[in-house]
């Protein structure tokens, strides 16, 4: 599917918005925000932008989620219907927390009238809607974060200064640890939950019954609305395999699912391994599933000696480097003693994702996790659950954004959205 340029139309009304935004407003006066999702990654988030600015404004489509979040942010408006949020002349920020099938048409609105974004991760639910979200920012001109916050802690900016620094050696191996998810089902439908409007919730994916475990918290387990864990965890931790291999992505990708999906439950697969290869490297990255309990106590089974939670483990001709939250350690303590020099190779740097925001917003530079850089992370995660999907190799080329032959396998690039929420509703 191509990218369609903006109309003419389009392109003076985001012109005029831009021109607009904040008339009325001292040069350093705090921006308004507007939340889009309420629930708790959006509160959450929220709460961290109130830091630098003002919630003026929030929508869901759960009632109790909007009161809640208006509860929270005295004198916020609440909305059910995000594109009104967004016509708002005096809402300079989006928040977007939408589950993940309402990322993009929800970014492409705000970008459009005007509004600097900051959107939950992973950035899109498809690589077509990337290619198209990064075109919106470049033909707009507006600051766009991606909330992979771990670009922003010193932990992982370390560990991908040292890969990139050769402290390693040649860099053989990289393995991106992601927490299993669920396996349940069947599921009973329900009925509806009196404030909830649940056709507007599924959107631009296929109708439904409702049931509980399709709604809110589970929605990630799904293939309707996101890609499980893959594109969940995978989304961080991938971005900082990426991040330190510095290709744009992969040019092989095999996959297998190693415990299917129950029929008539969660639809993602929740135990699985994925290979990437990289054109021209000798790099091997695996991003594979793992029960054992992480950093955080999650549910799980117990370490074996030596195994590894969630995060990113980075093998290399010399020795070994592994991170995770709150955690680096090395196969030597020299590799992680000096700061790496600028003649090694450092990167860019920002230790408070949402404040790298906010300066950008006023600053107008780019982002440490701009819509490039989350496109390309989650392209990533993507990639491996179209192969898991397929379960067979696939080649993909990069540049172009596409499998190579393989008409089957580029049939997964887009999905189908089901009227009226297409793009033409943005």
């Amino acid at each position: 599917m191509t990218t369609p340029s903006l109309s003419r139309r389009t392109f003076l009304q985001t012109a005029a918005a831009t021109l607009t935004a904040g008339v009325g407003r001292a040069a350093d006066e705090k921006p308004r925000i507007g939340l889009v999702g309420c629930g708790g990654m959006g509160m959450g988030d929220a709460k961290n932008a109130s830091r630098f600015g003002t919630v003026v404004a929030v929508c869901d489509v759960d009632a109790s989620h909007a009161a809640k979040a208006a509860g929270q942010f005295k004198g916020a408006k609440t909305y059910e219907d995000f594109r009104k949020l967004i016509e708002r002349k005096d809402v300079d920020v989006v928040l977007n927390a939408t589950p993940d099938h309402w990322h993009t048409l929800v970014n492409l609105a705000a970008l459009r009238a005007g509004k600097d974004v900051y959107s939950e991760k992973p950035l899109t639910l498809t690589i077509d809607e990337g290619k198209r979200l990064v075109k919106a920012v470049k033909d707009t001109g507006r600051v766009l974060q991606t909330g992979s916050q771990q670009r922003s802690d010193r932990r992982f900016r370390q560990a991908v200064q040292v890969v990139r620094a050769g402290r390693l050696g040649m860099l053989t191996q990289v393995t991106t640890i992601l927490p299993a998810g669920p396996v349940g089902g069947p599921f009973l439908t329900q009925p509806v939950p009196e404030g909830l409007n649940w056709d507007a919730w599924q959107g631009p994916a296929p109708t439904h019954d409702y049931m509980r475990e399709r709604c809110h918290l589970w929605f990630r387990y799904w293939l309707d609305y996101s890609g499980g864990t893959m594109t969940d965890w995978g989304a961080h931790h991938n971005d900082i395999a990426l991040w330190a291999i510095g290709h744009k992505g992969p040019s092989t990708i095999e996959a297998k699912v190693l415990k299917e999906p129950i029929p008539g439950g969660y639809t993602a697969p929740g135990e699985y391994e994925v290979g990437y290869g990289y054109y021209a490297s000798p790099v091997r990255h695996v991003c594979k599933s793992t029960t054992v309990n992480n950093i955080f106590g999650a549910r799980g089974r117990d370490p074996k000696p030596g195994e590894l939670g969630h995060g990113v483990k980075f093998e290399g001709k010399d020795g070994w480097l592994y991170v995770t939250r709150g955690k680096i350690e090395a196969s030597r303590p020299d590799i992680l003693k000096d700061p790496v020099t600028e003649k090694e190779g450092q990167v860019s740097v920002s230790d408070d994702h949402m404040g790298n925001f906010f300066e950008c917003v006023k600053t107008r530079k780019q982002p440490i996790c701009d819509a490039e850089v989350g496109h390309r992370s989650a392209s990533l995660c993507h990639l491996g659950v179209i192969a898991l999907r397929l379960g067979r190799k696939l080649t993909w080329d990069p540049a172009k954004e596409e499998f190579i032959s393989d008409k089957e396998a580029n049939g997964y690039l887009a999905r189908e959205q089901r009227k009226p929420w297409t793009y033409d509703a943005v």
